[in-house]
């Protein structure tokens, strides 16, 4: 990672301040410069490091994440950013053997019936065939396909969509610990349109979902017989962890200036439509930048923006974010007594349980654990368990162990157990998102070359803060005219 460093702004290009280090502040940086290399590019960070929660470390022979272990490959941006930053040689897939995962029904761990994508199944027998629902709940299941578009195109929340489309059972038994797993959030707060947009897309063009995945199955398996096959499997990671991702970003922007530990307490826009920063930390300094783009969380956003528009930053003000503790267990594989025939479990609130889910770490991707040794990684708390994330380390580790010893039999105490505390770090988009992300982003465009770029409006994943850092970039780039300097090496170029 590169030390903080005096910020002297180039006087020969436009100057563009990213203000955040994490994932989005660093695909935003890079476009800059990808886009116009011999722009002035300064990325302000407020912590000493880079990447934000994407953070890994090897202890003991594990490779232990302190946040997110992975990305989805659809939609495809952070497999296309890998392949331009020369990244992709360093993706690995998921174990080809055990590609499954397994729900907590009536104290046993069942399989996820096959097909079944976070709240709709693409396949028929493995639903009709799973003990995880009664004969009722697939039965009102099946009536999907008769239940009506809903009228009204306000906000409806997740939990209302689903059992309104697919009845309490499927809800309770499949789709709240599916939901829960990804936001560590209330289905019954959040919002379906802003966090499963593509479910309500199906019920719009094809009336169901049933309907809409029947066919969508029947033209991926029509396109893989004329096709050479996909080239990554749905879900991806680095070889060497996140923290080798993020790495590989920063190699790339040797041409920025980066300063950490240089938090920006305030911004100013000035008279000829530019930016001033005031940096603290040890810089303590003002700036005065060309565009500006804001890759923070909501509430920082909130604070910067309340001196540039009060109303724009009490809507950022209004976005709530959850917490979550992770507990990485090390074990030998001697003590686990499950078969760990899959990639993990999530854990229905209905069954009372104190975890929100495990992934088999080790199982699921390559050079995680020791040979002989198994690495999990397990989740806690979130939006409707919140106090558990703040019991002790000694409490958490006791607690998680009591869960898993339950669940996957395992015998004695772990080699190793690393516990990260997510704290207020995953944006929750409840009811009404959509609307607030609309006044926000036409608040945004109002103010001169200035761009957001944030995983509290569209998208938590990934793939999600490198398109909102790339399309911030592009934004910001072309509201900046082509400087003089530029214009005459083209023109020099062209004679």
């Amino acid at each position: 990672m590169p030390k903080s460093t005096t910020i002297t702004p180039n006087h020969g290009d436009y100057s563009i301040a990213v203000i955040g280090g994490g994932i989005s502040g660093l695909a935003a940086a890079h476009r800059l410069l990808e886009l116009r290399p011999q722009a002035k590019v300064i990325l302000l960070e407020a912590r000493d490091r880079l990447g934000g929660v994407l953070q890994s470390e090897r202890r003991d022979g594990f490779l232990i994440e302190h946040g997110a272990d992975n990305f989805i490959t659809t939609p495809p941006w952070a497999t296309e950013f890998c392949e331009r930053i020369g990244f992709d040689s360093e993706l690995i897939q998921t174990n080809k053997s055990h590609r499954r995962a397994f729900v907590v029904h009536q104290g046993l761990l069942q399989g996820i019936p096959a097909g079944f994508a976070v709240m709709a199944p693409s396949r028929i027998w493995p639903i009709v065939s799973t003990p995880i629902l009664s004969l009722r709940g697939k039965l009102r299941m099946a009536a999907e396909i008769f239940v009506q578009r809903r009228a009204s195109d306000t906000s409806e929340s997740l939990a209302a969509f689903v059992r309104r489309r697919f009845g309490r059972e499927v809800y309770e038994r499949l789709v709240q610990p599916l939901v829960a797993g990804i936001y560590t959030g209330d289905p019954e707060q959040l919002s379906a349109g802003a966090t499963m947009p593509r479910f309500l897309q199906m019920e719009k063009e094809h009336g169901s979902l049933i309907r809409a995945m029947l066919k969508q199955r029947k033209l991926q398996r029509h396109s893989s017989k004329n096709s050479s096959g996909a080239r990554y499997s749905q879900f991806i990671a680095p070889r060497e962890g996140m923290a080798a991702f993020v790495q590989a970003i920063v190699d790339q922007l040797s041409n920025a200036t980066i300063a950490l530990a240089a938090p920006v307490e305030r911004v100013d826009p000035t008279s000829h439509g530019g930016w001033k920063l005031s940096v603290g930390g040890s810089q303590h300094q003002t700036i005065d930048v060309d565009g500006v783009i804001l890759a923070t969380p909501a509430r920082y956003s909130a604070s910067l923006l309340q001196n540039v528009d009060t109303t724009l930053a009490d809507e950022f003000a209004k976005i709530k974010y959850g917490s979550c503790a992770l507990v990485s267990l090390g074990f030998r594989r001697e003590q686990i007594g499950h078969a760990l025939d899959g990639f993990g479990f999530v854990a229905p609130s209905i069954e009372g349980r104190k975890i929100l889910s495990c992934s088999f770490s080790s199982v699921k991707y390559t050079g995680r654990a020791p040979d002989g040794d198994v690495l999990l990684r397990v989740f806690v708390g979130g939006a409707c368990q919140q106090e558990l994330v703040e019991l002790d380390d000694q409490q958490l580790q006791k607690l998680v162990l009591q869960e898993l010893s339950d669940l996957l039999a395992i015998r004695g105490q772990p080699k190793l157990c690393h516990i990260t505390r997510q704290i207020q770090a995953m944006p929750q988009y409840y009811v009404g998102h959509e609307q607030r992300v609309q006044r926000i982003e036409e608040r945004a465009e109002k103010l001169p070359n200035f761009a957001l770029a944030s995983n509290a409006l569209h998208g938590i994943g990934i793939p999600n803060c490198i398109h909102e850092g790339e399309k911030a970039a592009e934004k910001v780039l072309a509201e900046l005219p082509q400087p003089h300097s530029a214009k005459r090496q083209e023109a020099s170029s062209v004679g």
